[in-house]
């Protein structure tokens, strides 16, 4: 009979807490959407102004709170009512994908309301293409129009940030060739070979997230001016900054060199008025070993 009372005070114990539950979105979530998450008890009685919402940063590997924010077209805003904890985001980016959690700060909290189970929100989106040649930064990047030189190597590779891994495929206007990579690759490019290619990169669960860009390569004479090429070109602009660069090293080094030269110049004598002005050995200024005092100079 014992046996049976504590049991059953154990089970009323367990039935009368109240569990911290989480709510959202099931399904990925597409860049620039909103979403809703909610955090409530399985019973009403437990107070829900000691909740607040966290999130887990990949980046810096803890859990941060969650409040209301306003950054660009980054807003949260949380609202609570008498039962819920509610956060919506109302610009949906890759910075809003992540494990979210309830979590209580209410002292003497038990395991079960003191963390809700994690949320896992996804996000998927692309970024625009970048267009780079090899051998060039991608600062630079690949102009629209590519002028390369007869039996040059032209090689551009496509690129872009993406939830998922997406697919390439390159194409030539007015022409049937197709070719399924991320990198275009032509050796000993011909006349032939000029004209316009389009990279186009498709999400693998979105298809609408598809981006294209396209490039136009113009094939030169073989006797064509070094500088008329985009390679020419760039070097042209790199080295006409870097010689102007030295030329405003050397210009403000001279100017301070000269200003320095100057100040050194117009500068006189050290005005030292103590050697001026009589000591007298009764006088403050005496030194600390004189005894005796004496109305006479010493110089």
């Amino acid at each position: 009979m014992k046996v049976v009372l504590i049991a059953a005070l154990v089970a009323l114990i367990h039935g009368s807490s109240a569990t911290l539950l989480i709510t959202g979105p099931t399904q990925p979530v597409l860049e620039g959407e909103s979403f809703t998450l909610e955090c409530r008890y399985s019973d009403s009685e437990p107070n829900i102004s000691r909740v607040h919402f966290e999130v887990f940063s990949q980046h810096m590997r803890r859990w941060s709170p969650v409040g209301e924010r306003s950054w660009c077209f980054y807003t949260t805003q949380v609202e609570r009512t008498g039962d819920s904890l509610s956060l919506s985001v109302r610009h949906a980016g890759r910075y809003s994908e992540g494990p979210y959690r309830c979590v209580s700060d209410a002292p003497n909290a038990t395991a079960t309301d003191l963390a809700s189970r994690l949320l896992e929100v996804k996000v998927h989106y692309m970024g625009e293409l970048l267009l780079t040649r090899e051998g060039y930064s991608s600062y630079f990047g690949a102009p629209k129009e590519l002028k390369v030189r007869l039996g040059d190597d032209v090689v551009v590779k496509c690129s872009a940030s993406s939830s998922e891994e997406p697919t390439y495929l390159w194409s030539k206007e007015g022409d049937d060739w197709l070719l399924p990579s991320s990198t275009l690759t032509l050796r000993k490019i011909t006349a032939a070979d000029g004209g316009r290619y389009t990279c186009a990169a498709t999400h693998p669960s979105v298809e609408s997230l598809g981006k294209k860009r396209t490039i136009s390569i113009a094939v030169l004479p073989e006797d064509a001016r070094w500088y008329e090429s985009s390679n020419g070109r760039l070097v042209l602009m790199t080295s006409t900054a870097a010689l102007s660069l030295l030329v405003l090293v050397l210009s403000m080094t001279a100017f301070l060199c000269q200003r320095a030269r100057r100040a050194k110049a117009c500068k006189g004598p050290i005005d030292d008025r103590s050697q001026k002005k009589p000591i007298y050995k009764s006088s403050a200024e005496s030194l600390p070993s004189s005894t005796c005092g004496d109305n006479q100079p010493l110089v």
